[in-house]
């Protein structure tokens, strides 16, 4: 049982879910088949009404990385901030993420439409899906680049990033 009331409804709510505390707030790690589902229960049962912040943490260089109990480790950690103006807290959500393949989560955009810019520049800088994303394209980089520059066995430098119609020096 959990000392925080709606953390405690959550957990109780999305089968898998583990509560926990960091640095003074209340973090609830999410199954990743669960992300949508978990940020619709504090949106339309526990007046969450907004998501401030969506982030996404390469931690390929921290593999044995301490996590809570129950929380299996991924190479991508994904980290939302829900705020509740009626209640006058947050909660931050965290789900792990594989590389390859199923390196997606689906989109927050349906709930939250304030979350696609920050979706669009998770998938361009980490190679993170967003599935029923609206416009799931790049937003920081060139179309035509290879690669997410954030992820840790990205080259750093490889390439000077160079944009097709950017102003040339006089």
């Amino acid at each position: 049982m959990h000392k925080d009331d709606v953390a405690q409804a959550l957990v109780d709510h999305v089968k898998g879910a583990v509560a926990a505390e960091s640095h003074g707030q209340t973090v609830v790690h999410v199954p990743r088949d669960a992300w949508r589902e978990a940020v619709r229960f504090l949106k339309e049962e526990q007046q969450f009404t907004q998501c401030s912040d969506i982030t996404a943490v390469d931690q390929l260089l921290r593999p044995d990385r301490p996590v809570s109990a129950g929380v299996d480790r991924e190479r991508f950690e994904l980290v939302a901030n829900l705020l509740s103006h009626p209640r006058n807290r947050r909660i931050r959500l965290i789900t792990q993420v594989p590389d390859g393949d199923a390196c997606e989560v689906e989109s927050l955009f349906e709930l939250f439409p304030g979350t696609e810019l920050p979706e669009r520049e998770i998938y361009d800088l980490f190679g993170v899906r967003f599935a029923e994303h609206p416009d799931l394209v790049r937003l920081l980089m060139p179309d035509d680049w290879e690669g997410h520059p954030l992820r840790k066995d990205d080259a750093p430098s490889r390439v000077p990033v160079q944009f097709k119609e950017a102003q040339r020096p006089r």
